[in-house]
């Protein structure tokens, strides 16, 4: 009796609608912190009969690979129809054999572990011992601003006319891409996983993978680096023969330029055969005071050539229009569609 009844006055409420007793600091939701997953790397190693250099190259890779705290790895060996054991071999010493019961070819091993793998990014090197293991973290560097990182051989001790056939296949591949390449038969290379599986149905079962991947690399504007290591001797024999593999060669080269660039082929015809039409006609002219059918001939298919070249240049972007994966260095100021002059 007697007490009075408090009234409460409504809160004059801010005009975020929040009351003034309401502001206080916000309070900072800590989220979980995300646990650090390491990338996966696959590392593919096609062999054929390599038993007497593989198990010391195992044993140096597996040694080189603990030292790289920041990734996790899975070293697929593609046994590629051997009859001394290397599968049997490499399965002992804890790597993931895949089998062949015959030998089918170099790129098709390849492609058999590039289709088994489940890394992030893929390791392709020999398994005869030329590619030397120490030189994977330095590799590994480069990726964090690369799509595809390739060593590059120095050519020291190299042959002087394997020397030479490679300074001859590197100009063409220059040409065709307009980059300077460095080595474009070394198959000591790590790529970006989602790149190279949109490739490899264009990788062919022979020893011309390389190239393959490094005209399709390009011509899709991913960025590409070159890195300096010195080759070791392999062990056994080689597996390829100058003269024989050499000529072949040179014809995939030119087959894989019109199929990446073929106006860069075309053009160069061209012009040629259009040259020696006009060469002709004022030869012609000069002596008989005649156009003769000849030049005429040469002229027509020149223009022939031409058009051949512009249609084939258009179904070449139409394949390369399809969707690839995007460069995950793309907003890199700097850092061109493989990198001017090769990186290296």
């Amino acid at each position: 009796m007697g007490q009075k009844t408090e009234i409460k006055q409504p809160e004059q409420l801010l005009p975020n609608g929040i009351a003034p007793k309401d502001r206080r600091p916000a309070k900072v939701s800590k989220e979980p912190t995300k646990k650090h997953t390491k990338t996966l790397v696959s590392i593919v190693l096609p062999v054929f009969n390599e038993a007497g250099n593989l198990g010391n190259l195992l044993e140096e890779l597996f040694g080189v690979l603990e030292t790289c705290q920041d990734h996790e790895f899975e070293v697929l060996v593609i046994d590629d129809g051997s009859t001394d054991g290397s599968g049997n071999l490499a399965r002992e010493m804890g790597a993931k054999v895949f089998r062949h019961p015959t030998n089918i070819g170099n790129g098709a091993a390849i492609k058999r572990g590039i289709r088994s793998s489940k890394g992030e990014w893929i390791l392709l090197m020999d398994g005869d011992g030329q590619h030397p293991p120490h030189e994977i973290p330095r590799m590994l560097e480069w990726a964090k601003e690369y799509d595809m990182v390739v060593g590059s051989r120095d050519g020291s001790g190299g042959a002087f006319h394997r020397n030479l056939a490679n300074r001859i296949y590197n100009g063409l591949a220059s040409y065709v891409t307009h980059r300077r390449i460095p080595d474009l038969t070394s198959g000591f290379r790590l790529v970006r996983a989602d790149a190279l599986r949109s490739f490899v149905h264009l990788l062919p079962n022979t020893f011309s993978y390389p190239t393959t991947i490094t005209l399709a690399m390009f011509r899709a504007g991913f960025a590409v680096k070159y890195i300096p290591f010195r080759v070791r001797r392999r062990g056994g024999k080689s597996k390829i023969h100058l003269f024989a593999d050499g000529s072949r060669f040179f014809l995939i080269i030119l087959k894989v330029a019109t199929f990446f660039a073929p106006l860069r082929v075309f053009l160069p015809l061209s012009a040629l055969v259009a040259g020696l039409g006009v060469a002709w006609y004022l030869i012609t002219w000069w002596t008989t005071h005649r156009f003769t059918n000849m030049a005429v001939l040469l002229l027509v298919q020149s223009s022939v050539l031409f058009s051949l070249g512009l249609i084939s240049e258009q179904i070449a972007q139409m394949r390369f229009d399809r969707p690839f994966p995007f460069s995950s260095h793309e907003g890199d100021e700097g850092k061109g569609a493989g990198e001017k002059g090769g990186g290296g």
